[in-house]
This record gives structure tokens, sequence and C-alpha cells, in this order.
């Protein structure tokens, strides 16, 4: 009896660690971080800073959030890297946000492939390190049975824990994608100001509106506010073709009263700019991609986000993966015990 016992403890050892190891063995980057996939106002060195300041392995994800129609993620050779060329490329991708799995170790180099914009600095490389195996089970499996009886008094569930305990099957330890994290998906709607303080106005720079909006997770339900001064400017939603030209001819919105307030009913692209003649050539346009949907109501007892102004912070679910699924599989773990 006392071999069995020993044999279930090390068999469940093995298993919580390869779990637990594979849970946490992948993560997810938002390239650029806030900046997002833009031309940077820092040069390439805002990349080159962000990439130092991460560790990428194998099987991590990287998340390119950039408006579509103004950028694209290319992936390249060095040398072509280094000559800002799109020629012969691993990898396009044209939709946001873009993810890229890195699926093997070494160098990899990204540009965007619009004329001018890699030369401007839109450009990373990230050095992927190779996956670092799983912890040796060995000294696990020789344990005795004396720390099974200091686990007794401490966590052993009671019946009805043990009975509503997660089996393996379910615990969430598949990956790291929003879509595997535990507890719903939806979010209450924010309300977003348009470039915060700056408002609705000519910008400084033409990237101005782009890198407000670049890393902001726009859902169905968020509302745009914008803000100007009324005679000076005005808002319209136009087509995509509409914004590349920088036309207001048949918009599909035209609101003139400050400040505008767009409610997002549609998931895809979405394309604003200001209908005075040449506002919108100076920069005064916004493009958002809007994924998902929010959610109806804010939770019991907190505040309503309506009036907020932040962007939901981005996924990094590996640790809350790891987390959820150490507390599962440790009461599965005991459960075995006894």
């Amino acid at each position: 009896m006392a071999v069995a016992t020993t044999k279930t403890l090390a068999f469940a050892a093995i298993v919580l660690a390869a779990l637990l190891h594979s849970s946490a063995a992948q993560s997810t980057y938002t390239v650029g971080g806030t900046t997002g996939w833009t031309i940077p106002q820092g040069g390439d060195s805002v990349y080159t800073n962000w990439a130092s300041g991460n560790s990428f392995a194998v099987g991590d994800i990287l998340v390119f959030n950039f408006a579509v129609g103004i950028h694209d993620v290319t992936q390249v050779s060095k040398a072509n890297y280094d000559a800002c060329s799109a020629s012969d490329p691993m990898l396009i991708a044209t939709t946001s946000p873009a993810r890229v799995t890195l699926n093997s170790s070494g160098e990899h180099y990204f540009i965007c492939g619009f004329p001018g914009h890699c030369s401007a600095g839109q450009k990373v490389t990230v050095n992927v390190l190779a996956s670092t195996s799983a912890p040796s089970p060995a000294p696990m499996a020789s344990s005795s049975p004396a720390p099974r009886r200091a686990l007794t008094p401490a966590s052993a569930p009671s019946p009805a824990s043990t009975a509503s305990a997660p089996t393996p099957s379910t615990s969430p330890v598949s990956g790291d994608s929003p879509s595997s994290a535990p507890g719903p998906s939806a979010r209450p709607p924010m309300t977003y100001t348009v470039a915060d303080s700056f408002g609705w106005n000519i910008p400084r720079n033409a990237s101005l509106f782009q890198s407000w909006a670049a890393g902001k997770d726009f859902m169905v339900g968020d509302v745009l506010v914008f803000n100007y001064s009324a005679g000076a400017h005005n808002v319209a939603e136009v087509t995509s073709d509409a914004y590349a030209a920088c036309t207001t001819t048949n918009p599909i919105s035209l609101d003139s009263r400050p400040p505008s307030r767009i409610t997002l009913t549609t998931p895809g692209e979405h394309f604003y700019l200001c209908a005075i003649p040449g506002h919108c050539t100076a920069g005064q346009q916004l493009s958002i991609n809007v994924t998902g949907e929010a959610g109806g109501a804010s939770p019991s007892g907190s505040p309503s986000p309506g009036s907020g102004d932040m962007a939901p912070p981005s996924p990094n679910s590996a640790a809350s993966l790891a987390g959820v699924s150490a507390a599962a599989l440790l009461s599965v773990f005991v459960a075995l015990l006894f």
C-alpha cells in the first residue's frame, strides 16, 4: 500500500510539473507597448529599446497593433532588414492586430513594407532563445511519504471541495491567448477621448492620432469623444478609400457639434477625418480597429468606466494561467493522495 501511494505521489508530481511548465512556457508581447506598430517619433531606437527589455523564447507570440491600409508587418532576411527592402518577404500581415508566433530560435527581422516607413524607424529585431526544457522530476519522484503527512492538515480538502475540484481536462493550461484565459472575455463599455488633452485638432505631426490609438483595445459598445472648437473642425466618418484620399464625398456620418460622441456599433475598421479643407491632409485623421463586443454593465459595486479614458490592460496570460493551473492541479494532486 505504501509503495502504491508513493508511485501515485510521484506520478501526480510529474504531471503537475509538466503542465505548469507548459502553461508558463509561452508569453505574448505587444510590439512597442503602447506606441504600437507605427512610424516612431524617436526613430528605430524606440523598437530597439523595447526589444532589449524583453526576453523572447520559441513559442512566444508578437502582437503588432497598427492602422490597416497605412502599415503592415513584413518579416524579412537580415540583408533586406539592413537595406529596408520588402522584397522576397518571409511573411506579410496586413490585418491588425497581427499575431506572429516565434517558431524558431535566432534573430527575427520585421519591418513595415510601406515605402519610407522602415527607413523612418518602423523596424524591429528580436532575438529568440531556444525553449527551456521542463524541470527534472527525479528529485520529486524520490520524495518520502513524510511530506504527505505534513500536507494533510493544511491542504486536504473537505469532501465537498474534493467533489467540486476541476479535472485536468478542464484546467486552462493550453496557451496564453486571451480567448483561453479563465473568466468572461467581455468587459464593460469604455469611453475614449481622442488624443486625450490635445483634442481633435490639426496635429503637430501626422502620426499623432495613430500613435494615440495604437495599443488600445476598441470594442463594440465603446464611445469615442472628439473635443474641438465649433466652426473650426468637424468629425466625418468615411470609407477606407475616402480616408486614403482625404475626401468627404458621401460621408457615412458628419457631426459639427462638439463634443462629438460616436458609439462604435460594428466591428472592423472605422475611419474618421476632419472635413474642413486641408485639415485631413495636414494629419487630422484617425483610423481604428474595432474587435469583439463589450459587456453591458459594470460589475456590481464597482464604478462604471464610461467616463474613463484608459485602455484595458493588454493580456499577459502566462502568469495568470500558471497561477490558476497551480491551484487547480494542486487540488487534484491532493485528491489523488487520499
